[in-house]
């Protein structure tokens, strides 16, 4: 267990007070017998303190020893390519750095008051020179030598600066005292710390031991402000890569207004009602020439320096494959295949993917991507050619034909990519919330009569809503007004759809109505049609495509909303103000951190090249170049905070009823929703881990509101973070330990649980795009009713052509798939929600036993999860060829396994 502080009151051995004299008895004995505990206060660590006379030997008086040595071993991560990796002036400077002995300066800074002057302690300063050792290949030592003088107390922080020329990243530090190993104390770091010729702020690094801003021992205090107020700066000038600024603004560079044509600008979203949405990091990049509200983008786009551990760390595993795929492989395939309409021609073609790949040119980072990720790119006969093979997904494994049945559809609302879209069907007739006079009737043509004669007169539509048997997938109001701008587009179509379901006494889902609408548009009136699944040769396949529709829609809901928006999007304010407005040592900052790693740096990487104009997502999904702006659309009518809470969103959508007397509080509507069955297990189970730790540090409400750092952290991520909901009334309120503990385990299952149930997935029921397309390509062969159109003709001649071609088109649905490959993919060193505990917590033994709990809680329910997934009466999650529900299993092994729940949004 790691000791807090060091204290330098009284060290543990008794002969560095008092040197012995061979010759002669111990020159101390004790003044009184038995030890005094210093009261217990969380603003200062508890010591044994003993009291000592001294004894006089010959008439001699030994003098007390007035200091003690203190020695500060400090760990230096190397860069990708060891200690000499970037040779140069700079380097051979630093060398001669190191060779003089001013490498790092360290200041200890006690955590006490000096007794005797009611101030602080100065500062104790020294050099840290650099240590070989041999054995040592990717660190660095560097050791410092201080005497501290007898009273000085717990070092409660180590302030920093980098005398080289270059940045350095600091793992820990360590202190030890007079090399007694029993006075080890670790100060962790995990932080890059600037050249002082970028920037001459010093940096700061606190203990172990976590205090709320009123138990802040009174000589941090200071440093505590100071190193808050250096994460937030002035809002102003662009910002450089070794800074670690944290600032908010909205996200004005997804599009390119100065291209040639004009047709890569893209409206602001965020700070204006017509496109409500989350801030992200600030880079203070210049404005584009044609539109000053834009900013210019770039290559590099700017995050803070901790957030980014690329060059480092081998948890960036999943940035870089996926900047390779984005920079190698996909022009790589573009240039393979060079008609970006050229669809595939039969279903052999797309099983060839499979067995034979695409053969790619020669260009440069393939051969480095092909070591780095060898599952997806293959040496073809032990040549230097390169070869897309792909890998099966484990749904085509398990069953090749599943994608082609209603009940797999079905299934997958459940248990599938986005299970966060199915809703309870409350009412009949469905009717359309949008603005008649603009898109046409909005009366639903699913009507009662309909719903009763494909449910077989089992019972009546009335009775069906009832009793809870009718389910709607709606993307009808959301893609309506979408309609015809996306179909201006080349080489696409859209509908908006509404997918109705009957509940069958098996607890498994029917679809029994699918319904696609046109709005009206100043040359033709509103166009819609219910297709059914009927006996009929004609009707059958007509059904088929329009469940590709549905997939479509629901394919781009869950990337763009499900995924982006709830997970990624709107986690980052979260850790914004983190930075901004808790220290370092504040426990809650401590809780939460773990959950943010890498998160900034995805984002970044997707506002780059997957969401921004030209991306993968406007060239390859429905929405096509209006794919983010639907998003904001999506943020504006349905995110609200309260709202992400697992329980809350089950109960909002119809899926669960609060019931008391049921496990977790919450009977579901469905009983065999195995996307809510474990999720619930998860947020339960991580509830009561928040429930303990925040406990441990607030033992009354008053504590809550008199936080000072944790209120201001509240309002930021209202105010500042997601400032076009600030005066929304549902913004759960922050006066006692109940609404904070809520608070913060809907931020933590947010980036765990939510993210994993989405994300992990992905390539196991997309990585075969017949099962979920993300494009529609054609419009449906019926629409206008014209039996002699050419599309008609083809339909009816060969409706299996008429498929292929409203599948998306190669181009599409093999960079999709190469992506999917990378997102789907965990990293070697990935961090499982309560697999490791923080070196912070196993300090406090009352939240080290917390965690532990939490970690057995996790342990367990990987085993009931298993379980259910041999229950045969469990017909979502287990039955012959399906593959079984594991996507909120906490623990994974590398690679793409369709189960782990990670602490972050790390990919």
């Amino acid at each position: 267990m790691l000791n807090p502080t060091l204290s330098l009151t009284q060290p543990k051995s008794l002969s560095l007070l008092f040197p012995l004299n061979p010759s002669t008895s111990a020159p101390w004995s004790p003044l009184v017998t038995t030890h005094r505990k210093v009261p217990h206060n969380r603003s200062k660590p508890v010591r044994l303190i003993s009291t000592y006379r001294v004894k006089c030997i010959n008439d001699l008086t030994v003098a007390p020893l007035t200091e003690v040595s203190v020695t500060a071993i400090v760990t230096v991560q190397m860069t990708i390519g060891g200690r000499f990796a970037n040779l140069g002036l700079n380097r051979g400077l630093d060398g001669i750095t190191d060779l003089l002995g001013k490498s790092l300066q360290l200041e200890l800074v006690s955590a006490e008051i000096d007794p005797k002057t009611g101030k602080q302690w100065n500062h104790i300063s020294a050099y840290a020179r650099h240590k070989d050792y041999e054995h040592l290949d990717n660190e660095a030592k560097y050791e410092a030598e201080f005497k501290v003088p007898i009273g000085f107390g717990g070092v409660g922080a180590i302030v920093v600066e980098n005398d080289h020329r270059k940045e350095m990243f600091l793992k820990n530090i360590v202190l030890v005292t007079d090399n007694d190993e029993a006075s080890k104390i670790t100060f962790v770091c995990d932080s890059w710390v600037h050249s002082k010729f970028d920037n001459p702020e010093k940096r700061i690094f606190f203990s172990v031991k976590s205090y709320l801003p009123s138990q802040t021992p009174k000589s941090l205090e200071d440093l505590r402000r100071k190193d808050l107020e250096s994460l937030r700066g002035d809002g102003t000038g662009e910002r450089k890569n070794f800074d670690r600024i944290y600032d908010y603004d909205v996200y004005n560079d997804l599009g390119d207004p100065d291209s040639k044509d004009g047709d890569m600008a893209r409206p602001v979203l965020g700070g204006s009602k017509q496109f409500p949405y989350p801030r992200r990091c600030r880079t203070g990049r210049p404005r584009t020439k044609k539109d000053p509200h834009s900013e210019r983008r770039s290559s590099n786009v700017y995050i803070p320096r901790d957030e980014s551990f690329s060059e480092v760390k081998n948890t960036t595993f999943s940035a870089k494959t996926l900047r390779s795929v984005l920079h190698a492989v996909v022009p790589s395939l573009e240039t393979a295949i060079y008609d970006t309409k050229l669809g595939f021609p039969y279903f052999t073609a797309i099983d060839s993917l499979y067995d034979e790949g695409v053969k790619l040119p020669e260009q440069e980072g393939l051969s480095f991507f092909r070591t780095l990720v060898p599952r997806i790119i293959k040496a073809v006969r032990d040549t230097t050619e390169n070869v897309l093979l792909f890998e099966t997904p484990e749904m085509i494994n398990r069953d090749k034909f599943s994608w082609f049945r209603d009940e797999e559809f079905s299934r997958q609302t459940l248990a599938g990519l986005n299970p966060y879209s199915i809703k309870l069907l409350t009412e009949l007739p469905i009717v359309s919330k949008l603005d008649p006079a603009i898109y046409g009737p909005p009366e639903s043509l699913i009507t009662p009569e309909l719903i009763e004669r494909e449910i077989k007169g089992a019972m009546t539509a009335q009775e069906a809503i009832m009793k809870k048997k009718l389910f709607i997938l709606d993307y009808h109001d959301l893609l309506l007004p979408y309609v015809h701008k996306v179909r201006e587009l080349d080489n696409t179509t859209l509908y908006s759809s509404r997918t109705v379901f009957f509940l069958t006494h098996e607890n498994t889902l029917m679809p029994i109505a699918i319904e696609l609408t046109r709005p009206a548009s100043p040359t033709k009136p509103q166009w819609k049609q219910v297709f059914t699944d009927n006996w009929d040769a004609t009707s059958a396949w007509l059904w088929k495509l329009a469940k590709t529709h549905v997939c479509a829609h629901d394919s781009g809901y869950h990337q763009l909303v499900s995924h982006w928006l709830r997970t990624h999007c709107c986690v980052e304010p979260y850790i914004i103000a983190s930075n901004r407005q808790l220290s370092a040592m504040h426990p809650i900052y401590r809780l939460l951190h773990p959950h943010f790693r890498y998160t900034m740096e995805i984002n970044a990487l997707a506002r780059e090249a997957l969401i921004s104009a030209g991306g993968i997502i406007e060239r390859s999904f429905s929405p096509r170049k209006y794919s983010m702006e639907l998003s904001s659309v999506a943020y504006d009518l349905e995110w609200q905070f309260d709202m992400e809470a697992l329980p809350a969103d089950l109960i909002r959508r119809g899926m669960a009823v609060e019931d008391p007397k049921a496990e977790h509080g919450l009977r579901l509507t469905i009983e065999d929703y195995p996307f809510a069955n474990d999720g619930l297990l998860i947020w339960t189970s991580t509830k009561q881990w928040v429930t303990d730790y925040v406990n441990h540090y607030y033992e009354t409400p008053n504590d809550v509101l008199q936080d000072s750092e944790i209120q201001e952290w509240w309002l930021e991520i209202r105010t500042k973070g997601h400032a076009d909901k600030k005066d929304e009334p549902w913004w759960p309120k922050l006066e006692n330990q109940d609404d904070l503990i809520q608070i913060l385990t809907t931020i933590i299952w947010v980036t765990s649980g939510h993210h994993a149930a989405v994300n992990f997935g992905q390539y196991h029921y997309a990585g075969y795009f017949p099962n979920r397309p993300t494009i529609a390509r054609t419009n449906m062969p019926v629409e206008d009713e014209v039996p002699n159109s050419e599309s008609f003709k083809k339909f009816w001649r060969k409706p299996e052509d008429a498929l292929m071609e409203c599948f998306p088109s190669q181009i599409q649905a093999t960079v999709v798939m190469a992506v999917l490959d990378i997102l789907s993919s965990h990293s070697p060193d990935e961090e499982y929600i309560s697999e490791k505990p923080e070196l912070v917590w196993k300090s406090d033994p009352v939240i080290n036993a917390a965690f532990e709990r939490f970690n057995g809680r996790m342990k367990e329910i990987e085993g009931i999860i298993d379980d259910r997934n041999l229950d045969t009466k469990l017909m979502n999650r287990c039955g012959a060829g399906i593959v079984p529900y594991e996507l909120l299993k906490p623990f994974s092994g590398p690679g793409v396994t369709g189960k782990g729940i990670p602490n972050s949004i790390s990919i």
